[in-house]
């Protein structure tokens, strides 16, 4: 079965930092995860599409990625970013999508989870940069926290022509086993018609170095539920994935929690969803 990675990062330290990768836990991460890399593991396990997603808040990263999807026949797909606060977000969007790679161009995000305003994602100049990216053709990618759910919901519901794309289920807390909140904030999110959820960045979710597929599978019944196979798609989260599972494994979880679907249902999840979604 094809599959598309509706999400993976890529880095190359010599170039750019990453300077969110501190601490004795990240440090498996702190070097170089390049293009040649990935496609080792892509061609080893059917992936014949990707989407790249942006890392850092730089405006620098973005034209990189775009360069490196330009060569590639493997990247199919850019989530960049760019400052969607600024009063020039229309003009910044226009420049990117004219750079080498700029077709490729698919979605913009911002490390919400990181914004110490929980009010973040509705502020007047926020929705005013959303506007502007639904306006581009774009999607807009959720990186958030499950307390961050209600704002995201707020947000999909006040710029309806935006198509929202919920990175890693919203992070529900699977390590600890609250569930219930995340559940309906995540039900509220899915009954917005101009949102879709990825299947993705659950193992580091969970305990990384104890967790099984019968810890996710809860989750991801949810989110079938929720959305439905055709507005869910599987994502890697390679390499921030490998801090708790390899590629291979994380690949398996998921064709293990999808295995109930019928074929038509798993072909969205590991490629008609993202490709529709990204518009690939």
């Amino acid at each position: 079965m094809r599959v598309v990675d509706a999400h993976h990062h890529l880095w190359d330290l010599g170039v750019r930092d990453q300077d969110w990768i501190t601490g004795p836990a990240l440090a498996p991460l702190r070097r170089d995860f390049l293009l040649a890399d990935y496609r080792r593991l892509a061609d080893a396990h059917g992936v014949t599409a990707s989407v790249v997603v942006q890392t850092v808040t730089v405006p620098e990263e973005t034209p990189e990625l775009l360069a490196l999807a330009t060569a590639s026949d493997l990247i199919s797909g850019v989530v960049g970013w760019t400052d969607l606060t600024a009063p020039d977000i229309a003009d910044r969007i226009a420049a990117l999508a004219e750079l080498p790679g700029g077709p490729k161009l698919v979605g913009l995000r911002h490390q919400v989870q990181s914004e110490p305003d929980p009010d973040w994602l509705t502020r007047p100049d926020v929705l005013r940069g959303l506007a502007a990216v639904a306006r581009a053709g774009l999607v807009y990618d959720l990186v958030i926290t499950s307390g961050q759910l209600g704002q995201a919901i707020r947000a999909a519901a006040a710029v309806p022509d935006l198509r929202f794309v919920l990175d890693h289920l919203g992070k529900p807390p699977i390590a600890s086993d609250r569930t219930e909140h995340w559940a309906a904030d995540l039900r509220r999110l899915a009954a917005l018609p101009n949102t879709v959820a990825k299947l993705s960045g659950l193992v580091t979710e969970a305990d990384w170095r104890l967790w099984q597929v019968a810890d996710l599978r809860p989750y991801a019944e949810v989110a079938l539920d929720a959305f439905g196979p055709a507005r869910l798609m599987f994502g890697s989260d390679w390499p921030v994935c490998t801090l708790a599972a390899s590629y291979p494994d994380v690949l398996a979880a998921a064709r293990d929690v999808t295995a109930d679907l019928s074929p038509a249902e798993r072909k969205d999840v590991f490629s008609g969803t993202a490709t529709s979604a990204y518009r690939l």
